[in-house]
């Protein structure tokens, strides 16, 4: 490890599946451990129609074969002494345009350019990881947006000598990743059971808040909207609560509720989803400000370029 630029040497690997995600496969590598893909295949199996990644598959698959896991709330600072104690830690960030989160390896950072930088699942030609820097300032603004969740893989003896800030909250973020994989299985009395453990093991805890919410909100239940304030009062960089919240209102027809919180998400990260600027230009027709309906409509597309319904939106544009 050079002190210099804080960077770690992490293994190319282009392997993954939706039960082995790539972070994970990669962080597993880094400490010389093989994952079975035969067996993420075997377990992808029950999710035959499920095309995202399924991040506590691939945690239970590396503890399987000998590693350690906590997954904490964290901070940037944190995060540098993560990675100078030699540990690459896995974030989860916002995900591109329609994609609602993902998860990235560190690969370390550069005090003089202020840069924190990604693994990217590329070589050059000697074969080495590339990586993708990204200015200090955003990294930290969006990675808040997930309220600087950490996920940290590493043998056990290395993992036990690691003191991190919210380490008693472990427990209550791994419930929050084991009700994803219950809720993307339809179990969904059992992802509402985890999350309430979640909730009664750690009352703060924004992501098992606003996980909560979006359940409720499923149900059109209006309960969702106590717990969606929570997880903002604590995080008030939740962007997912904001436009959880909107979208409840835009389904009860409280249009000037859904725009004023889908204006709040908005604010947080105007790139994170264009359907958002869907559903506020289709609420501020119903309010009658069709010019500001007309200019959502144009950042859907802006954000969305290749939107099944484009035609559908440029006649719209059009005749609003």
């Amino acid at each position: 490890m050079e002190e210099e630029d804080h960077q770690l040497l992490l293994p190319l690997v282009e392997d993954e599946n939706i039960c082995l995600p790539l972070p994970i496969n990669v962080v597993s590598r880094y400490w010389n451990v093989e994952l079975p893909m035969a067996e993420a295949i075997d377990s992808a199996k029950k999710y035959s129609d499920f095309n995202g990644s399924i991040i506590i598959e691939g945690i239970e698959l590396a503890e399987r074969h000998g590693l350690s896991c906590k997954i904490v709330h964290s901070s940037l600072n944190e995060l540098k002494k993560i990675i100078d104690s030699g540990i690459p830690p896995i974030v989860i960030l916002p995900g591109i345009p329609e994609i609602t989160q993902h998860a990235s390896v560190i690969t370390g950072y550069n005090e003089d350019e202020k840069t924190i930088l990604h693994y990217i699942q590329k070589g050059n030609q000697e074969g080495e990881q590339q990586e993708g820097a990204i200015p200090q300032e955003i990294f930290d603004r969006e990675w808040s947006e997930e309220g600087k969740l950490m996920i940290i893989i590493s043998p056990p003896d290395i993992l036990s000598k690691i003191t991190l800030e919210n380490d008693s909250k472990n427990k209550s973020n791994r419930l929050c990743f084991d009700s994803e994989k219950q809720n993307i299985l339809q179990n969904y009395s059992e992802a509402l059971s985890s999350l309430k453990q979640s909730m009664e093991l750690d009352p703060n805890n924004s992501t098992a808040l606003h996980m909560y919410a979006a359940m409720l909100n499923q149900q059109k239940s209006p309960e969702c909207v106590s717990f969606y304030e929570q997880s903002f009062k604590i995080n008030s960089r939740s962007y997912l609560s904001f436009n959880g919240l909107g979208n409840f209102y835009l389904k009860t027809n409280e249009f000037e509720k859904a725009e004023n919180f889908y204006s709040k998400a908005i604010e947080i990260n105007p790139k994170r989803s264009a359907k958002i600027y869907k559903n506020r230009a289709y609420l501020r027709e119903k309010l009658n400000k069709n010019s500001d309906a007309k200019e959502d409509l144009k950042s859907y597309l802006k954000y969305f370029p290749k939107a099944h319904d484009r035609g559908i939106i440029e006649q719209a544009i059009r005749e609003i």
